[in-house]
């Protein structure tokens, strides 16, 4: 009995060993025989987001800028996007309210201080901690580029903190997505 058991066994796992592999073999009687096998690959969103540079130098103001309360224009980076889908090219500054500040005298200048354009002559917007859209396309792009335009605003107030000499830094972040 325990021996037609085994015999049942081997049985069962040669008839499947054998159907597995007829699944990968193939014979004719016309001297060729054909199989297929399928290749597959997921591709997902890709997005390549390059920077002209990592720092923007803005202009200094002068006592002149001061006294006029001006505005500084300065040309920021410019952007060149690829993507295989639509995308969207967003900013937003990394600090919630202020610059970050170095020095001694209590310099505080908000974000909103500094606007920022998709061009130089353009319709400036107030920089903010939440993101808002620089451009965006329907379609995939090879190498669409994207220049960003700073406009510093300056208090006509010498007493200001906004004003204080050192040194203000803001992190923006640029963020491509491809939803």
């Amino acid at each position: 009995m325990k021996a037609t058991r085994s015999l049942l066994a081997a049985m069962v796992l040669a008839t499947v060993i054998g159907t597995t592999q007829a699944n990968a073999q193939c014979s004719g009687n016309a001297g060729s025989c054909n199989t297929t096998n399928t290749a597959s690959v997921t591709v997902g969103a890709l997005v390549k987001l390059d920077m002209s540079t990592t720092t923007t130098t803005l202009t200094a103001p002068t006592v002149a800028d001061i006294v006029a309360g001006a505005t500084i224009a300065n040309a920021g980076p410019v952007f060149t996007i690829k993507a295989n889908r639509a995308w969207s090219l967003k900013i937003k500054s990394q600090n919630n309210s202020n610059w970050s500040y170095t020095g001694t005298d209590g310099g505080v200048k908000p974000i909103g201080d500094l606007a920022w354009s998709t061009a130089a002559n353009g319709t400036f917007a107030a920089l903010t901690s939440s993101d808002a859209t620089v451009t965006s396309s329907t379609a995939a792009s090879n190498g669409a580029t994207a220049p960003i335009f700073f406009q510093t605003s300056w208090l006509n107030d010498f007493t200001s903190v906004s004003n204080a000499p050192g040194k203000y830094d803001l992190p923006i972040v640029f963020t491509l997505t491809a939803p």
